[in-house]
């Protein structure tokens, strides 16, 4: 990394031994500044514009909250990505930081390369949106005639979109060893049933005015609320205890507020709105025993229905710790038993007449030879 493109990163810590670890980590990719206090990292600031900002949550005069909250009341400083670094495990306290505007949660003691992984992403979804709002800002001074322009302009912007929802996903699926691979698998089978209600005319009344390819591209974002559970439970090596399972739970409620979050600071939200129902919805249940809302029936998005029966599917033909694969028939039988409890039957029609493809997508898959409950798919 070259010294014009190396990126300011200020680490802000009370403990001296935690900012020289941090130096220590980062300073062979970025130049970092370490102060001892967030009246220290305001004075710094006058000097060094950050690209990012590592905030210690617990500090004596000003806390992290605090800091966050006065570096997006001012204009100047409100778009420089904040990370909080805290001892704090408990999901409010994270919950708290990200409503407040930091972009990521990372306990102490921190993995160093977990930590570097991070920045990575999150500097790289900077690099992006500057480039996505330079590429708007083009696009309106066109002139309208120039229509093919203005038609390449919007396909650069489309990729770029795409480029931010995919850098997203790979963040949260990162933080969950057990399920690499879940968010692409999860996009082919969403595929599958968008073509079968195409060709067969089911709910075409809903989806007439779709767009397909995008509402698939949103399903990446389906666990964005994942990015707020402990990794303990994330990768725990067996089944999750009732409590643990309250906690993973809480991440669809998490993702609704993330891309909420996200809606607040953009004017573009038709792919949005379905990311959002999609992180709500797709741990409801038909018979209205699911959550976080209790849903029941049509009252659940189609969206959601949808995603329950594919995020459900590659959950049993996946092995994880704590249970084996599924045969591609043992998961489709499962999948059957829940028609008119857990899904849609309608639905499930629909998956019953397309399970050879999600057979073929499923290929190279290991598969199970012992039968489990429906709800150690629920866990995932």
């Amino acid at each position: 990394m070259t010294q014009q493109t190396r990126k300011r990163i200020i680490f802000v810590d009370d403990q001296v031994s935690n900012l020289m670890i941090g130096r220590n980590v980062l300073s062979a990719n970025y130049d970092v500044f370490t102060v001892p206090s967030s009246k220290k990292m305001f004075e710094l600031m006058d000097k060094v514009y950050p690209d990012l900002i590592l905030l210690d949550v617990e500090m004596p005069d000003m806390d992290g909250y605090e800091t966050v909250v006065r570096l997006k009341e001012n204009a100047t400083y409100k778009d420089i990505p904040v990370i909080f670094l805290t001892a704090k495990t408990d999901s409010s306290s994270e919950l708290k930081g990200l409503n407040l505007g930091a972009i990521d949660y990372i306990t102490k003691p921190f993995s160093p390369p977990l930590l570097l992984k991070r920045i990575e992403v999150h500097l790289l979804i900077l690099s992006q949106r500057i480039q996505l709002e330079k590429q708007k800002k083009q696009l309106q001074s066109y002139n309208e005639n120039l229509e093919e322009t203005v038609k390449e302009k919007t396909k650069t912007i489309t990729e770029l979109q795409n480029a931010v929802l995919e850098t997203v996903a790979e963040l949260v699926e990162a933080r969950d060893d057990v399920t690499g691979g879940h968010i692409e698998r999860t996009q082919s089978y969403l595929k599958i049933l968008f073509d079968g209600l195409r060709e067969s005319g089911i709910y075409a009344d809903i989806i007439k005015s779709w767009d397909v390819d995008m509402v698939i591209q949103s399903a990446q974002l389906h666990d964005v609320g994942k990015i707020s559970v402990n990794e303990n439970i994330l990768n725990k090596p067996g089944r999750l205890t009732a409590e643990e399972f309250e906690e993973m739970k809480k991440h669809t409620s998490v993702g609704g507020k993330i891309i909420e979050h996200i809606q607040e600071r953009t004017s573009e939200h038709s792919f949005l709105k379905f990311c959002k129902s999609m992180a709500v919805s797709h741990h409801e249940r038909w018979d209205g025993n699911g959550y976080p809302c209790g849903l029941k029936g049509e009252d659940i998005p189609l969206e959601g229905r949808l995603m329950a029966i594919v995020d459900v599917y590659d959950a049993l033909v996946s092995e994880r710790p704590y249970k084996k694969a599924f045969s591609h028939e043992e998961a489709v039988n499962i999948i059957k038993d829940g028609s008119g409890t857990q899904f849609d039957p309608t639905l499930i029609e629909l998956f019953i007449r397309e399970q050879e493809r999600f057979s073929e997508t499923a290929k190279g898959i290991l598969s199970g030879s012992n039968k489990s409950m429906l709800c150690e798919a629920e866990q995932v």
